[in-house]
């Protein structure tokens, strides 16, 4: 499939599913099986594991290779698969791509190396270098409240020009103006998926293929509906999904993500709420207001102690 048959593909809600542990801190494997089937049954339009809401950063390689073909093998081509491949560690992420390409991945997306605050021109070195070494398509992953660096428009559309195989970005930089000239010097074919749950609206507005919102963990059939309204041009429906969401937004991001997240579908009988150190659940006071808002979202019929 060239990348413009796979382009054609990747557009509309993209699930960026958590990784479930048991309560001794183990992948559970069959209830993230169940979560990716739910997934794609509720109407999300793609599948991403080890991403943000993965907590790639407590997987091992080992792990996060793991995860990633037993998510393929189920996802079994029934929507697109998108895993994030990417590391603070050049070679991991080169190797995570490589595996990617190796089990059959759609696309692998790869986020701007964390905590080392590397320069524009090594970036550019960075994703050239991994874009090279495999033949599938390539989305970086930019989000700079988490990285502590913002992959500028001018190295993107550097990146873009010169490396066929990158054909998008998961924008999670909360400046409108940067995403809109990234979108217009990479090319308004560039895809552009939101990673700011109040953007994903605005963001197809502008001519955006979708998101990959934490939040599609929680209501995937919601988020679906939102670009499905969209992209069947009934803009008021889209709009006011768009606003009916807001509230549950906010709550899934009260704390660091996936705590939130992770808390609601453990409230919702999805997984056993775990994370793995030094993320954590949040607060009995936050975990509170998430319930209270699952009951008014009538996903919870009562508030349970």
């Amino acid at each position: 499939m060239s990348y413009e048959e796979i382009k054609q593909r990747l557009k509309g809600s993209i699930a960026p599913v958590v990784t479930p542990f048991d309560q001794d801190g183990n992948i559970d494997f069959e209830t993230m099986k169940g979560l990716i089937n739910w997934q794609i049954e509720s109407g999300s339009h793609g599948i991403s594991v080890t991403g943000t809401s993965g907590e790639p950063s407590s997987l091992t390689i080992e792990e996060r290779k793991q995860v990633m073909k037993m998510a393929k093998e189920t996802v079994n081509g029934r929507v697109p698969f998108v895993p994030a491949t990417g590391s603070t560690n050049h070679a991991e992420a080169l190797e995570l791509t490589k595996f990617a390409q190796e089990i059959g991945a759609d696309a692998a997306m790869v986020i701007v190396p964390y905590y080392n605050k590397p320069s524009q021109h090594a970036l550019y070195k960075h994703f050239k270098a991994i874009a090279d070494s495999v033949d599938i398509p390539i989305i970086i992953y930019n989000i700079p409240g988490r990285t502590a660096m913002n992959l500028e428009v001018q190295t993107m559309a550097r990146l873009a020009e010169d490396c066929s195989n990158i054909i998008g970005v998961k924008e999670s930089n909360k400046d409108f103006e940067h995403v809109n000239r990234v979108l217009h010097a990479c090319g308004r074919d560039f895809l552009l998926f939101s990673g700011i749950e109040l953007l994903c609206y605005p963001m197809l507005a502008i001519g955006g293929a979708g998101s990959i919102s934490a939040t599609a963990n929680i209501v995937p059939g919601k988020v679906a509906e939102m670009h499905n309204a969209w992209f069947e041009g009934d803009v008021k429906r889209a709009q006011d999904l768009h606003f009916e969401l807001m509230e549950l937004n906010d709550v899934l991001f009260i704390e660091t993500n996936p705590g939130p997240v992770k808390a609601a579908l453990g409230m919702l009988g999805k997984i056993t709420p775990k994370l793995r150190l030094p993320l954590d659940l949040p607060s009995e006071e936050n975990q509170e207001k998430i319930k209270q808002t699952l009951v008014k979202y009538q996903l919870l019929s009562e508030v349970k102690s």
